[in-house]
């Protein structure tokens, strides 16, 4: 139930950051590197919740079958795999995993 609630707040602060600049700054254009910030906070905050998720409290719940299938899917994608690819890639490699130990 956390986690849903972390989701959602994540969600609606980036929508509120996202919404305060055209209210901010009415017509004028936005400065690019705070549309930088703005681009990357989400992107930022996701990774932060799936590392506390896959680690557990204090690092004691590390899942290394799951850590090697974010890591199939990290590495298919830097090669250009689409996305959907890449993540059914990482979840053959974590069922594989998991199967074999």
């Amino acid at each position: 139930m956390t986690l849903w609630l972390a989701i959602v707040l994540v969600a609606l602060i980036s929508i509120g950051f996202k919404a305060a600049g055209p209210v901010l700054l009415g017509d004028r254009e936005m400065p690019p590197r705070l549309a930088g910030v703005i681009a990357l906070l989400a992107p930022a905050l996701l990774a932060g919740l799936v590392l506390t998720e896959v680690t557990g409290p204090a690092w004691s719940g590390v899942d290394w079958t799951l850590c090697a299938g974010l890591a199939a899917i990290a590495v298919t994608y830097v090669l250009r795999v689409p996305a959907l690819a890449a993540i059914v890639c990482g979840v053959v490699v974590t069922a594989a995993l998991r199967f074999l130990i």
